[in-house]
């Protein structure tokens, strides 16, 4: 990839990226606000938060960091397969992208009977700063790994330094 693309991907996976991270807080906020709250119409806002945080902002930034480092990934000298810390940020990041998606239809459900029921059931936000918490560790276990790069090839990226005329 030319520097300038490269630059421009680079810079759009660690916005994007960050951005998830920043909206995983601002989520494990809203969820912890209506927990505490005794107030009803203060746990329906958040629940209707907490439904627009993850389609418009979670969801959609999440998308965008995994486009953006498999982009990265093809594009560098990195690779997606030659270096065990590219490969196990790659797979957190689809694994929390993947549970993430599967997720949503929770959510919705919950803030949409949030929305109709008189006596609305705290115990959901529970599960969400427990979500939310998951969420959290793994993207910051993918941010270390993107901070320190622990050394060690794959056997994919022995085999290519060996033979270059291959690539990832």
């Amino acid at each position: 990839m030319a520097p300038g693309p490269r630059k421009f991907t680079l810079t759009v996976h660690i916005v994007s990226s960050m951005g998830w991270l920043g909206a995983v807080f601002v989520y494990l906020a809203l969820a912890a606000a209506a927990l505490s709250s005794d107030g009803l119409e203060a746990v329906r806002a958040s629940w209707w938060a907490l439904q627009v945080a993850l389609w418009f902002v979670i969801v959609p930034l999440s998308l965008v960091s995994l486009l953006s480092g498999i982009a990265q990934g093809l594009g560098t000298p990195w690779g997606l397969f030659r270096h065990y810390w590219v490969l196990f940020k790659l797979l957190l990041t689809v694994f929390a992208t993947v549970i993430l998606l599967l997720h949503l239809p929770t959510v919705t459900s919950l803030a949409a009977a949030s929305a109709r029921q008189p006596g609305v059931d705290q115990a959901g936000l529970v599960g969400e700063l427990v979500h939310g918490g998951g969420g959290l560790l793994v993207l910051l276990g993918a941010t270390t790994l993107s901070v320190y790069k622990p050394r060690g090839e794959t056997g994919f990226g022995r085999r290519n330094r060996t033979h270059p005329h291959r690539r990832s």
